[in-house]
């Protein structure tokens, strides 16, 4: 790896722990699996299979990761249920009248607020800017965390040292004037908190980002979609009254600087279809999976 990224390596985790690397790459595989032979069903058996696990073993494995059975979770990933989805985040929407601000039914979810770096900042690339990143585990794999006294300003997800070191170097490209330094435990309260489904909001994240006036807007938009909850690229337009602008809206989510906190995998198809995703569908996948299943999961008395 270039010495200007070289950085102490990930620190080994619990093998069944869900931030663990080799946790994520068996559930991605197994996800990728029942994703695509969801209309046959196939039985707990077949799927465990595919991971080179005993049935019992990978039942454990799959069910500490997403908080369900894969029997329970196959429904996730049907059309049918992504077009409810659509719908009923639809009508949340248009009952809080309020995108962009507090969503009526966020469900364990994060408070995140967006800020706008200065113009100053923006057309410097951050020269004066001093950001502290990290490399952490979560449940969708290895991601980098970079933060300024601001707040947040870049998350990212990656697989494999070759994309770790491209992660690296994307986060100096976007930043191309500020002091990067490698530091992570100035980003490691924020990897504990944020990938906690069932915890209650103790505090709110301040993503601190870059982008232009269109890409804010969008940006906004998707954090009233709450935890579980889909809408598609056309009513995203729609709903900042931009209704023919759904191609752009689609190139605001390519370029989100913050994954995950802004959730633009939450952002589907009409015909239930997952569209694309900046970090890949089956990390995408997951990523809705693992939301659906926590907040359906979620005991009396703590949404």
């Amino acid at each position: 790896m270039n010495s200007r990224f070289a950085s102490p390596e990930t620190p080994q985790s619990n093998p069944l722990a869900t931030g663990d690397p080799d946790t994520y790459a068996r559930i991605a595989q197994a996800i990728a699996f029942m994703r695509q032979h969801y209309r046959h069903q196939p039985d707990l058996a077949t799927i465990a299979q595919q991971v080179h696990l005993s049935p019992y073993h990978f039942q454990r494995l799959f069910t500490r990761w997403a908080g369900i059975s894969p029997k329970h979770f196959l429904q996730y990933l049907t059309l049918e249920y992504a077009k409810s989805q659509i719908a009923y985040t639809r009508s949340l929407l248009d009952l809080s009248g309020n995108l962009g601000l507090s969503s009526p039914s966020r469900l364990h979810d994060l408070f995140v607020t967006l800020e706008a770096i200065s113009p100053g900042e923006f057309k410097t690339g951050g020269s004066g800017l001093q950001i502290d990143y990290g490399i952490h585990s979560s449940p969708f794999g290895s991601c980098l965390i970079a933060k300024t006294a601001r707040g947040i300003c870049h998350l990212q997800f990656w697989d494999g040292a070759e994309d770790r070191e491209q992660a690296e170097r994307q986060l100096h490209r976007e930043w191309v004037k500020a002091e990067i330094r490698y530091h992570p435990q100035s980003t490691q309260p924020i990897s504990e908190q944020i990938f906690q489904p069932l915890a209650r909001p103790t505090q709110t994240w301040v993503l601190a980002v870059k982008g232009t006036n269109f890409q804010m807007q969008v940006w906004r938009a998707l954090l009233a979609i709450p935890s579980g909850g889909l809408t598609t690229y056309q009513d995203l337009a729609i709903a900042i009254g931009q209704p023919k602008a759904a191609r752009a809206v689609g190139h605001a989510l390519a370029c989100n600087p913050v994954g995950y906190l802004i959730p633009c995998h939450r952002v589907i198809r009409q015909s239930g279809d997952l569209g694309g995703f900046r970090w890949g569908l089956e990390r995408k996948t997951m990523m809705l999976g693992w939301e659906a299943s926590h907040r359906q999961n979620t005991p009396v008395g703590q949404e």
